[in-house]
């Protein structure tokens, strides 16, 4: 790959870094530069750098509650969940099969991912005719920016999007440079991949086809090769959208939900385009600018044109919708970032503004340093509370939930396995004959699965919740006695059962405010579990 390609680059040079020559024109650095200063090279440092972050920050804090979720999942394996393709619970079948449940080990391939996404980068860059300079620029503003630094800190789908996108962006351009149509039979193979990761690949096919139909590449729709590549992406997803069918498609049911009770928080489209600006860092504003000029102005880049489109219509179509988020089109930046990197290689490789180059860098890394902190747990969560206050800025919130002191991505690692031990205090203090027949009933995956995952250690049976897919997964064998309610209102209660006890309480004091509440036991139901169930299903 990138290294294979070490010592065959003729670079230009950065200000500041040519080196003393010997008579005869010999560098006495030529041996160094020739081995470990090329670009590829220098991408490849990168990203160690990014995958040392990660395995360091792995250690801090505690599990998210979509990781808890999603390691539930790896317990049930199926074609498909109610709110994400099967491929994230293989992974994770597969990774606590073989390394175990701590953190370091679940989040291992999500950090190796984003490494792997700054390779990509660096690549782009170098297939576009970008140098040392481009190519390590763009691996750079990949590592140093906020939103990737958050989504490959865990795993999640979120983690492999990025590296799926940019993979199939390349594979785009060396369709174009080589004239090998067959190569889309790669494409189909990286896509189907990521539609079984996450179906938000459809919106870079859709910019794709866009950029297709909107260029003089469209005559690629005359060649099988391309319809191909599109059945092997469907072949491969055609487990989960045969599991959807069957399932009369739960994730548009869950998104219809969502849009129906507001959950996200509504933004101007202003503060849409403000949000991608401040998840890419403000400092790489300028790379994406100069990426699309590239694609659509600079005479080496109108050949990848379809890729300019393609940026252009997801985000469109992102903004747009309903419930689409700004990260969503973080997925896009890399191949952006590589070809603005090519532009300002260009630009300032000229004689008087080759002092640029070191300038812009040293911004990449200054903005990236101060900016680390709110991406990823590397403070302590006073000292985070202390410098947030300090920079007077805290990250803006996607969703609707109040608040305490931490935001909501850091908030959500704290409390569940305090939770868990205050619910088996519970359960243990039940008489012997009656434990066997108590339920523990969750409002919340995260609740259910930080039971299902901490639980076992302090005595307790496995959860049984209406969210998402666990509400598929059924109130298992309940025997319709008792049950210990956690995170549902008394209220609530009172419909479905005559007795109800408050039994404990919870609340960590960096948690979410929704996860201070009391448990309370509950007994004498009005109706079977079995007839509660389809009342109680929030899909949301």
């Amino acid at each position: 790959m990138l290294s294979s390609r070490i010592g065959q680059e003729n670079c230009l040079e950065v200000a500041g870094d040519a080196m003393p020559q010997f008579v005869g024109g010999t560098s006495a650095a030529d041996p160094f530069r020739a081995r470990f200063a090329t670009g590829p090279a220098i991408v490849f440092y990168i990203a160690l750098a990014n995958l040392a972050i990660h395995l360091y920050a792995a250690r801090f804090y505690g599990y998210f509650g979509d990781e808890l979720y999603f390691m539930a999942c790896s317990r049930h394996l199926d074609w498909g969940y109610v709110d994400q393709p099967p491929l994230i619970a293989v992974i994770l079948r597969i990774q606590r099969t073989l390394f175990g449940d701590s953190l370091q080990s679940i989040r291992f391939l999500a950090g190796l991912a984003g490494a792997c996404t700054v390779l990509l980068a660096g690549w782009i860059a170098r297939e576009l005719g970008g140098k040392r300079f481009a190519q390590a620029l763009a691996a750079l503003a990949v590592l140093v920016a906020g939103v990737f630094l958050s989504i490959n800190h865990y795993i999640s789908m979120n983690a492999f999007e990025p590296l799926a996108w940019t993979g199939c962006a390349l594979i785009l351009i060396l369709i174009i440079k080589r004239g090998n149509q067959k190569l889309w039979l790669w494409f189909g193979l990286v896509a189907g991949l990521a539609l079984e990761n996450k179906y938000g690949i459809v919106f870079f096919a859709t910019g794709v086809v866009a950029g297709l139909l909107l260029t003089h590449h469209r005559n690629m729709f005359l060649k099988p090769w391309i319809w191909l590549g599109g059945l092997i992406a469907l072949l491969i997803f055609l487990p989960n959208l045969v599991w959807n069918i069957q399932h009369h498609f739960p994730f548009f049911e869950l998104l219809a939900n969502i849009r129906r009770n507001g959950r996200n928080v509504p933004l101007t489209h202003l503060q849409f385009l403000g949000q991608l600006v401040l998840h890419m860092l403000p400092t790489s504003a300028p790379l994406v600018l100069g990426g699309l000029w590239f694609y659509f102005a600079h005479p080496q880049g109108k050949q990848f044109r379809i890729l300019g489109w393609a940026s252009l219509v997801l985000v469109a179509v992102i903004m747009f919708s309903a419930n689409g988020r700004p990260y969503y089109v973080a997925p896009a930046y890399p191949m952006l970032f590589a070809a603005g990197g090519v532009a300002m290689e260009g630009w300032f490789s000229r004689g008087g503004l080759r002092w640029v180059k070191p300038v812009y860098v040293l911004l990449l890394l200054v903005s990236g340093a101060i900016g680390a902190p709110m991406a990823v747990p590397v403070l302590s969560p006073e000292t985070y509370i202390r410098y947030s206050q300090l920079l007077h800025f805290t990250p803006p919130p996607i969703e609707m939930e109040k608040l305490g002191p931490l935001p909501q991505f850091y908030a959500d690692m704290f409390g569940w396995e305090e939770m868990a031990v205050e619910v088996a205090r519970i359960y243990n203090s039940l008489p012997p004959e009656v434990r066997p027949k108590a339920a523990i009933l969750a409002d919340t995956y995260g609740q259910a699965a930080a039971i299902d995952l901490f639980g076992p250690k302090y005595g307790l049976p496995q959860s049984i919740s209406p969210h998402q897919s666990y509400f598929l997964w059924g109130p298992r064998d309940y025997q319709d006695e008792s049950v210990i309610a956690v995170g549902i209102t008394r209220p609530a209660l009172e419909l479905f059962f005559n007795s109800v006890e408050s039994a404990g309480q919870v609340g960590h004091p960096y948690a979410m405010p929704n996860e201070h509440f009391t448990i309370y036991y509950c007994r004498q139901p009005k109706i079977s579990m079995q007839q509660l169930w389809p009342r109680i299903k929030h899909w949301d």
